[in-house]
């Protein structure tokens, strides 16, 4: 009995042969962002419940990440999280305008993914500045 052999199939495009573009970028960008929304987000959240369980100590402990000698960390964390926030929601908008049939030529679809970077970065420094003034 005779082995036969499959007969080649032509592969699937890969990176190697897509260009990089702006859309390729949000799209990871999309999962990248919802996943961290939820694991640093949950884990966050965890923390500060933990913390108001236990002890005022505790508790200020909890808060000296985010106010005392380690508050780079939580500045770094909180506006990480905000501009993961601010690019979800952005590209979320711009999926729902593609569901219903629109911005699928690609000189918009660019336009629009370079747009929900922009807006995430312009929202994420808007509403810092609006935090930190409003502190003093």
């Amino acid at each position: 009995m005779a082995l036969v052999r499959p007969k080649a199939r032509p592969t699937s495009p890969h990176l190697q042969i897509w260009r990089w573009g702006p859309n390729m970028l949000v799209s990871i960008l999309h999962r990248a962002t919802g996943v961290a929304m939820g694991t640093v987000g949950l884990a966050l959240f965890v923390w500060w419940l933990a913390a108001l369980a236990g002890d005022e100590d505790s508790y200020a402990r909890f808060l000296s990440w985010f106010t005392g000698p380690f508050a780079i960390v939580g500045y770094v964390v909180g506006i990480g999280l905000s501009f993961a926030l601010f690019q979800h929601i952005g590209n979320g908008v711009r999926h729902f305008f593609m569901d219903i049939g629109a911005n699928f030529e690609l000189n918009s679809n660019r336009k629009t993914a370079i747009g929900t970077i922009v807006f995430a970065a312009c929202a994420t420094a808007a509403l810092w500045a609006w935090l930190l003034v409003g502190k003093q």
